[in-house]
């Protein structure tokens, strides 16, 4: 009997490890499948296609590959460096015979990401490359993009309408007040505003002031940015009276956009693919109105970077956090082991640090800083790039610099300081719950989250964050030369628009990625037109990225921004409540002291992240919605 189960185990054990060799070989296959790079030659005539269904970010986020079977939602990012480098090799490839930018399903992007990707069309276009934008309607940023294009089209079912930088937000003192919790906050800087809606049930003046300003300028570069681009546009009137302007259409919107210059042609997607195909050719194999296209990704892949080089490009994007952390989101420990192996097994002359953060945990920005000045102690030129956004946190890991660049519109500075501690003493005393116990020392068992803090806690702990800001002055004044007083001036956790950071000497040089990259060749004594670089981040491995492929091919409606106007205001709105809520988390759950810009978010993509989304649904599902 006992050799019968020996031999029955055996056959068990044999049984499965053969399934597992099957699934293996599977996904290895469907790995192989979808990952199969074509080469430039593979790459036949037609229209280059960028279809952005989802926002374009400094670096996507890594898409995990339970994410399918758990029914997460998954959306598409798309890195601001490819989407440029894919533009400006097909403006002079005679085999893309036309750039087609679908902004349907736009999640937006910071107003600096904008500007540079318009730039690249204009850059297409001004080679002769014709360049046709499409959507049922423009977003602000999406319409920022379209008018880089030689012909815009709109469906006639459609319309586009300017709502501006600003809004509200919401405030939470309130129903703080309402159950009783105390929200204990520590921080340095008039301006830093992260932390009132916490204490504060409406915006305090000083952040009116500076997001007036703030929002004040970016709106003026929008608008100039669109005259430039597109003078026929006339805009003022959408602006300033819209409702007027769609009264006298008798509300079609979309005849009152042509009739404005906003937009060339009125069409439906068939319509507008016959116009495509008149340029790239008809696709014979589909019904009318499908023309040759070129996709995106194997564009890309006809088009592989560099994978070593002599100047090293890191990147810092999304919050900065303790500990280690996936593409899209900064961990400390991550981010400097990256630069320590760069080092140790490159042959660096110089160090590029993009920035594209609103900042965090102020422990994992130093240990980045520190980590970027070992590659200045080794002589190799640190120059900073930033992207979107390079606030706060942001900004103190770009203090290294020998230079820094910025694009007009990069949201900067928020030098500020904060911490928060919630209590629920008050709370727990409604339902009858109080807490008592032995101390040797005032801080025993501080802070107490269950029974508040004490006077002696406060004080300890105001007065560590009190220091922590005066640390970042100090590292801002020795890195930009200005005296501390001045700094001081112009920090208070104030958020400054790339402009006039410039001219308070926050930034040095306008100019892109590769405008960094080329100074930083210069500054090494290497050509600028041969330098290679070599970008020192995570490779994706087999699972993340056969997760990537599938998200490539696979439209996910409930994460992607609707075409129609009704239905992209209820997904926005989903969009800010979930955002909302992460920050609500991040706050209370973080810990640490923070030096992070939370309001900058409201100037990037629309798109939550998936981790937000995720919480949005739970709590919706707890409530019963």
């Amino acid at each position: 009997m006992k050799l019968v189960r020996g031999a029955w185990k055996l056959l068990v054990g044999i049984k499965d490890a053969l399934v597992l060799v099957a699934m293996l070989l599977f996904f290895a296959l469907l790995f192989a499948a979808l990952n199969s790079r074509p080469s430039p030659t593979t790459i036949k005539d037609g229209a280059l296609v960028l279809d952005f269904n989802g926002p374009i970010v400094e670096q996507p986020e890594e898409i995990a590959p339970t994410a399918f079977l758990s029914g997460q939602e998954v959306g598409q990012q798309y890195r601001l460096r490819d989407v440029v480098r894919a533009i400006d090799d097909a403006k002079s490839d005679a085999r893309v015979k036309a750039i087609v930018v679908d902004l349907d399903r736009f999640g937006g992007a910071y107003p600096a990401v904008l500007g540079e990707v318009a730039d690249a069309l204009t850059r297409a276009r001004t080679a002769g490359k014709p360049v046709l934008a499409y959507a049922t309607g423009y977003t602000d940023g999406g319409y920022r993009l379209a008018a880089a294009a030689s012909e815009i089209w709109m469906d006639p079912m459609g319309g586009t309408l300017f709502a501006g930088p600003g809004g509200n937000q919401l405030y939470y003192k309130g129903l703080i007040d309402k159950l009783g919790v105390n929200t204990h906050v520590y921080r340095v800087g008039k301006f830093k505003a992260a932390v009132e809606p916490y204490t504060r049930a409406e915006q305090s003046p000083e952040s009116r002031e500076a997001n007036a300003a703030l929002y004040g300028t970016l709106f003026d570069q929008w608008k100039e940015a669109i005259a430039r681009s597109r003078p026929k546009a006339q805009v003022a009137n959408w602006l300033t009276a819209p409702d007027r302007v769609v009264q006298a259409a008798n509300g079609d919107i979309a005849q009152a956009n042509l009739a404005s210059g906003l937009v060339d042609k009125l069409g439906d997607r068939v319509a507008f693919g016959r116009r495509v195909a008149q340029l790239a050719g008809t696709d014979t194999k589909k019904p009318a109105g499908f023309f040759n296209t070129i996709k995106y990704d194997n564009w890309l892949a006809a088009h592989p970077v560099a994978k070593t080089g002599e100047i090293g490009v890191v990147t810092i994007a999304g919050e900065i956090v303790d500990g280690k952390a996936d593409p899209g989101t900064a961990g400390g420990d991550t981010i400097a082991k990256y630069i320590y192996d760069g080092l140790a097994e490159n042959k660096l002359k110089a160090l590029v640090v993009r920035v594209d953060s609103p900042g965090g945990s102020v422990l994992a920005s130093e240990k980045i800083r520190l980590a970027i000045l070992e590659a200045k102690r080794r002589g190799l030129p640190i120059v900073v790039s930033m992207g979107g956004l390079a606030a706060s946190g942001g900004y103190w890991v770009s203090t290294p610099a020998d230079v820094i660049f910025a694009e007009p519109g990069t949201i900067t500075g928020s030098i500020g300081i904060f911490g928060i501690i919630p209590t629920f003493e008050n709370a727990l005393a409604k339902i009858g719950v109080t807490t008592d116990g032995v101390k040797t020392t005032a801080l025993s068992g501080q802070p107490d989250v269950l029974g508040g803090t004490n006077a002696v806690t406060d004080a300890v702990l105001q007065s560590a964050i009190e220091n922590g800001y005066r640390q970042f002055l100090m590292r801002v004044s020795q890195a930009r030369k200005l005296p501390v007083e001045r700094v001081n001036e112009i920090a208070q956790g104030r958020v400054w628009v790339g402009g006039t950071a410039r001219q308070l000497g926050l930034v040095d040089r306008f100019g892109t990625l590769s405008d960094a990259v080329a100074e930083a060749a210069k500054r090494a004594k290497i050509d600028p037109a041969t330098a290679k670089i070599a970008y020192l981040e995570k490779k994706p491995g087999w699972a993340a990225e056969l997760a990537k492929q599938i998200a490539a091919r696979e439209e996910d409606d409930d994460a992607a921004a609707p075409a129609d106007a009704f239905a992209r205001i209820a997904w926005e709105r989903r969009q800010t409540l979930a955002r909302a809520l992460g920050d609500v988390q991040k706050l209370v759950s973080g810990g640490g002291v923070q030096v992070r810009c939370i309001e900058c978010a409201a100037m990037g993509p629309v798109a939550a992240g998936g981790g937000d989304i995720k919480l949005l649904d739970l709590v919706l599902a707890k409530i019963g919605l």
